[in-house]
């Protein structure tokens, strides 16, 4: 089959190879054909080494497709079922899993980086975070997958796999927005334009908005960020909107030192800081012990939104259906697979594209 091959971190293109194969399929194993995945950022982030990832390997890790075949043991799924992917596949019996944590679950997060998923040629290679999804299939736990209705585009199902629930769970599952409140966001990539929706259905008054990017203060206010700004105008905003208290909730959806500070710095006494971007793990953020006591912020991290896949995924398509998130309009532009690396350059310009979509026939 057809996959994209990271040969070495630090590359900054795919190798496209035909001589790919998956994994035997296991007893509690399923195997899936793709059907589409989102080129996110986190797979830079993968390629360049600011989030682990073993090479050679098959990048991509938001996806949605078709269960082909199943292990002897899986009861869940049957081929033919629509799945979404997700990039923590839950245990179900370790103590994150049983405390109500399943996103924490690290026993297939560790399998990811010792049992490879794919052969090129003779190599075997690893899938990213466990997955794999820049190929026509791939072969993982039975818990990976969230069996989906059949109606639901597999397009609209592959965003739910990764940004969307990042952003949206950051806001109604890890920060809980309360209606009325004031919400901060910084970067409006396709994760922030997510925190933006939550916020929005969560009920905030004021979204503000923050991007270098110009063109994409008009997109997050078509998502519901009620005012946007270059984080040069955050001060005046911050003065006009809130008398210079801060905001209730500020959430940091770059991952860097400068990006993590400016929202502590502009989130309000007693409020909420959520930490939403990916950073390095040798990016350092300064803060006093006295205005860590004296300010009484929380400042917490979101990883994939605090996702109960089940749940969420569920979740997240019911409000799709009902038109209160917008799926759709999240979908910048289509590709395929042989125009995964022109993706991946779009994404690493300043632009304003959301998600791209690679569709497999």
């Amino acid at each position: 089959m057809k996959a994209a091959v990271l040969n070495q971190v630090g590359d900054t293109k795919l190798e496209l190879r035909e001589d790919v194969t998956t994994a035997d399929v296991g007893p509690q194993e399923i195997r899936i054909r793709v059907k589409a995945t989102g080129v996110c950022h986190s797979d830079l982030s993968a390629m360049d080494g600011t989030l682990p990832a073993l090479a050679p390997g098959i990048i991509g890790h938001e996806g949605a497709g078709e269960v082909v075949e199943v292990g002897g043991l899986v009861t869940t799924l049957t081929p033919g079922d629509h799945v979404v992917l997700t990039f923590v596949a839950p245990c179900d019996d370790c103590v994150n899993c049983h405390r109500g944590q399943p996103h924490l679950c690290a026993v297939n997060a560790i399998a990811a980086f010792s049992s490879p998923r794919f052969r090129v040629g003779e190599t075997a290679v690893f899938g990213y975070a466990g997955l794999g999804t820049f190929a026509e299939e791939l072969v993982v736990p039975a818990s990976a997958a969230v069996k989906i209705d059949d109606d639901v585009p597999f397009e609209i199902a592959a965003l739910v796999a990764c940004g969307v629930m990042t952003g949206v769970g950051a806001v109604i599952n890890t920060a809980r927005v309360e209606p009325g409140a004031s919400v901060l966001v910084i970067g409006c990539g396709g994760v922030g334009i997510s925190v933006i929706q939550g916020a929005r259905l969560a009920g905030a008054a004021q979204i503000i908005a923050v991007d270098p990017v110009l063109d994409k203060h008009e997109t997050a206010k078509r998502f519901g960020a009620t005012h946007a700004t270059t984080p040069d105008g955050l001060a005046a905003l911050n003065a006009e909107l809130a008398g210079n208290m801060g905001f209730d909730y500020a959430f940091d959806v770059v991952g860097i030192p400068a990006t993590i500070r400016s929202a502590w710095d502009n989130a309000r006494r007693g409020g909420t800081v959520v930490v939403v971007g990916a950073g390095r793990a040798d990016a350092m953020v300064e803060f006093s012990a006295q205005e860590l006591f004296l300010h009484d912020k929380r400042l917490v991290g979101s990883f994939y939104g605090g996702a109960n896949v089940q749940r969420d995924y569920q979740r997240l398509l019911q409000l799709w259906r009902t038109g209160r998130l917008d799926l759709e309009g999240m979908i910048s532009k289509r590709i395929t697979l042989d125009e995964i690396n022109d993706g991946l350059d779009a994404l690493r310009g300043p632009g304003g594209l959301i998600r791209q979509i690679v569709t497999f026939s």
